[in-house]
């Protein structure tokens, strides 16, 4: 793949652009390798495409009212238009430009980051498998909120695709993405159409942003619990329930522990129509498990970059619970975490690319108990 944006550097995110592919694949799979202990048997590499994978865009609004820049900010603030960013597949960067003029439509005015002033900062759009599309404003404040309101239809006319339309707001004048309060102008959630399960994405929940490569990792998962036959599983860190969901099976008793109330009413939508006893729970999925004085007959942990951390890692140590799968977009805390359960031994792993020109990863380990000494 090559990236005009690269080569000219006005944007390096992709710091592998330009790397051939197999090559990247294999640095990766290498770099995991040497951090993780030696003896696990390792799967072959689950890869997708390199371009036009992402299913969510990120694109910081600058520019004017009569003429809006999506993209990212350079170094001085000003805007950098990355409508035509290789990473997007088309049914996602084609909303981009009924989107600028809707900016105009409404006028919503750039925020501007050097000036604190203005109103939309984000334009934040994802795209489903069947091409429906979530579109979220996120703004300083209610200012432009009756504007966005009024002009809706205008938009639904130039967008049909658009199953979920809503505004964020986020007053503070900081590098935070989003605020806490959502409101919904069209919709509910988004449906993700994966393995054959409906996956129900709401405005404020986490969806991995490559849905090819997390299919696949939800299979492998799939698989590795369908092995062990287990009657209770947990999945920690649950967001949607991706996991759960291709977990659940008649007879089999399964709870996710999510401490995003947005993430767990997607996942509870999800639910209705699946075999076995489905729970989930909004809490600290460490503070809730370490609390339990019972174990499940497996554990899915799928936590963020910093790890499961010592407080899990040492309730799963001293736990009965035979089986973990630990998914984890870092393997630097992975093997931290995992010398922290000598009980728990990796068996099986395997790296999915699910961030295709860059040097991260995702990487699904297997881990058994073994008698302890």
């Amino acid at each position: 793949m090559e990236c005009p944006h690269f080569s000219a550097a006005r944007c390096l995110s992709c710091t592998l652009m330009g790397v051939p592919y197999a090559e990247q694949v294999a640095a990766k799979e290498q770099a995991v390798r040497a951090l993780l202990p030696a003896g696990i048997d390792w799967l072959p590499s689950v890869v997708g495409p390199e371009s036009g994978f992402r299913n969510k865009a990120k694109m910081v609004v600058t520019g004017t009212v009569a003429a809006p820049v999506l993209g990212i900010l350079d170094r001085s603030g000003g805007g950098i238009d990355l409508q035509d960013c290789g990473l997007y597949p088309p049914e996602l960067s084609d909303a981009f430009a009924p989107l600028s003029r809707f900016i105009t439509l409404a006028r919503l005015t750039p925020y501007d980051v050097a000036q604190r002033r203005g109103e939309l900062k984000y334009l934040l759009i994802t795209v489903a498998p069947d091409g429906g599309l979530m579109v979220r404003f996120v703004v300083r404040s209610t200012e432009s909120l009756s504007r966005i309101r009024k002009h809706l239809p205008t938009l639904l006319g130039w967008l049909p695709q658009a199953r979920v339309v809503s505004v964020n707001l986020q007053p503070e004048h900081k590098a935070v993405l989003e605020g806490e309060r959502e409101e919904l102008l069209l919709g509910e959630s988004l449906t993700m159409r994966v393995n054959d399960l409906d996956l129900h994405l709401r405005p404020q929940s986490f969806f991995q942003t490559n849905t090819e490569v997390a299919a696949a990792l939800y299979r492998q998962v799939q698989e590795w619990v369908a092995e062990g036959v287990p009657r209770e599983v947990w999945d920690l860190y649950c967001g949607v329930g991706g996991f759960a969901l291709h977990c659940a099976a008649a007879g089999r008793r399964l709870v996710g522990v999510e401490v995003s109330a947005e993430a767990v009413a997607s996942a509870q939508r999800s639910a209705t129509a699946l075999p076995g006893d489905v729970e989930f729970i909004v809490a600290d999925a460490t503070r809730w498990a370490v609390a339990r004085t019972d174990a499940p007959d497996l554990v899915v942990v799928n936590p963020p970059r910093r790890g499961i951390g010592p407080d899990l890692a040492d309730w799963l140590e001293r736990s009965t619970t035979p089986t973990v799968v630990y998914s984890s977009c870092n393997a630097s805390t992975l093997a931290r975490d995992l010398a922290a359960m000598p009980s728990l031994q990796p068996v099986r792993a395997r790296v999915l690319d699910m961030f295709p020109q860059t040097d991260h990863y995702e990487v699904a380990v297997l881990l058994e108990r073994t008698v302890r000494s």
